[in-house]
């Protein structure tokens, strides 16, 4: 009866110890505006993002954004940080939990001769459980169920991550496919320009001086073409390396004729920042660091108070000497200890001060977080509203200069315009060209920044949804 009153007592003392300790907010403030500064898109069509790349309608960026997915390290070592997570949980939650060992031994031999031989045989369970006196494990297993939740969102930050770098990647080596056509003509009409100069300067119709700037302004376009088709390598040797294809096997899918996008899909943004935090995993990974930091200061806390164990066995032997067996059965509960620390030296104390240190941390890197992301999704939107402003000047500026570099040159060939007039006009018009494919780059890419900044189409847990709501 004593020893039932005496649990009883602990596991009473147990429960209030538990609410006694106090930990760091679990929440980390994180101010953000009260809207959205940059004009918001209005076209596209609304559409799911969870694989916000397929509405490219581009199957070769499909495959190759799968592929690097699936050859990422980045990816696989978030696979493996939720791996040992979900390790670390199970741990923390057997520390709540007795445990039971069992032992079995055989020995024979005489201790006191002459006594005759023994045969000694036991078998026994022995059981420990430490009550979690001030709630020191179970913050443990709290902080490790926190850390579990992030490192799978982090996985999910991961393969967005890959599939923005692979999307990028892939409209680089297709904007360079078309600079290069660009250049490639450029570099040929510079070649026939110094082909007619060089015949004329023969003839003694143009001075040689011109024929010498016609061969210089074909040997710079000739120059600009070849360093674009390295360029275009470099970004095939990219695609490569991201997706882990065979060269050969890339080079022969890249041979298909790209079709630039013109239908994007309306980002689902939240009509103020602040819902944003429901869209992003990486910010709702921050913030799961920073509740398992709490989590973490309540454990190292605990461990500056008394521990009470509680132990106890069962056994069995037999012991056979001298032709007769004898049977022995043991078992105790107990002892009930109760440990307290005295003195280590600030061994524990400076443990809390670090935990607290490392939630102070984990709040800074949540709150910057925070602001990176609002930031994101802010330069997205004006380099959206940039490039979509822009197109269609540059559009109408590109044909102005090539109407104007055609009769330029059809002046230059009749002998009414010169050299030098016709090569102000064609870095003017190979300028523009330029600048008109970028542009469209830069549009797609604002689109592909965008779709990642509000989280690739993921949300969080439907548990966690409510606690960001403002």
């Amino acid at each position: 009866m004593n020893c039932k009153r005496l649990l009883a007592l602990a596991a009473a003392v147990s429960w209030l110890a538990g609410c006694a300790i106090n930990r760091p907010p679990a929440e980390a403030a994180a101010p953000t505006p009260p809207q959205w500064y940059a004009p918001l898109p209005h076209d596209g069509t609304l559409t799911d993002l969870t694989r916000w790349w397929q509405q490219f309608n581009d199957p070769l960026l499909i495959e190759l954004i799968a592929a690097a997915q699936s050859a990422s390290p980045t990816v696989a070592a978030a696979g493996t940080r939720i791996a040992q997570a979900r390790a670390n949980r199970v741990a923390a939650g057997a520390a709540l939990l007795p445990t039971v060992d069992g032992s079995v031994s055989a020995a024979r031999g005489n201790s006191q001769p002459p006594a005759p031989l023994a045969t000694t045989l036991q078998a026994g369970v022995q059981a420990g459980w430490e009550i979690d006196l001030f709630g020191g494990n179970r913050a443990a297993l709290d902080a490790a169920r926190h850390r579990v939740a992030g490192a799978e969102a982090g996985w999910h930050d991961a393969r967005v991550a890959v599939a923005a770098e692979t999307a990028n990647s892939y409209l680089n080596f297709r904007t360079c496919e078309r600079q290069r056509a660009v250049a490639d003509n450029d570099a040929k009409s510079r070649a026939e320009t110094a082909r007619l100069s060089q015949l004329s300067a023969e003839a003694g119709f143009t001075a040689p001086a011109v024929a010498s700037l016609a061969r210089a302004s074909a040997a710079e376009g000739a120059a600009r073409a070849t360093q674009q088709r390295a360029l275009c390598e470099i970004e095939i040797k990219a695609l490569v390396g991201l997706s882990g294809l065979a060269e050969p096997a890339l080079r022969q899918k890249l041979g298909i004729a790209w079709v630039e996008p013109t239908q994007f899909a309306m980002v689902a943004l939240p009509s103020v920042p602040a819902r944003l935090l429901a869209q992003r995993p990486d910010v709702y990974l921050a913030e799961r660091e920073v509740a398992a930091a709490s989590a973490d200061v309540g454990s190292a806390r605990a461990e500056r108070f008394p521990q009470l164990s509680l132990s106890g066995s069962i056994a069995a032997g037999k012991v056979r000497t001298g032709g007769s067996t004898t049977t022995l059965e043991t078992w105790s509960i107990g002892p009930l200890a109760l440990t307290l620390p005295l003195f280590d030296g600030g061994r524990r104390a400076a443990a809390e001060d670090a935990a607290v240190a490392r939630y102070e941390e984990a709040a800074i890197a949540y709150a910057a977080r925070v602001r990176q992301a609002v930031r994101e999704v802010e330069e997205a939107l004006v380099n959206l509203d940039s490039a979509r402003s822009r197109s269609e000047d540059a559009r109408i500026a590109v044909e102005g200069y090539r109407v104007s570099f055609a009769a330029t040159e059809a002046r230059y060939r009749s002998g009414l315009a010169s050299l030098v007039e016709l090569e102000d006009q064609r870095r003017v018009t190979l300028a523009a060209e330029t600048a008109l494919v970028a542009l469209q780059r830069e549009r797609v890419a604002a689109w592909i920044a965008l779709y990642r900044a509000v989280g690739g189409g993921w949300s969080r847990p439907e548990s966690a949804t409510a606690a960001v709501q403002p």
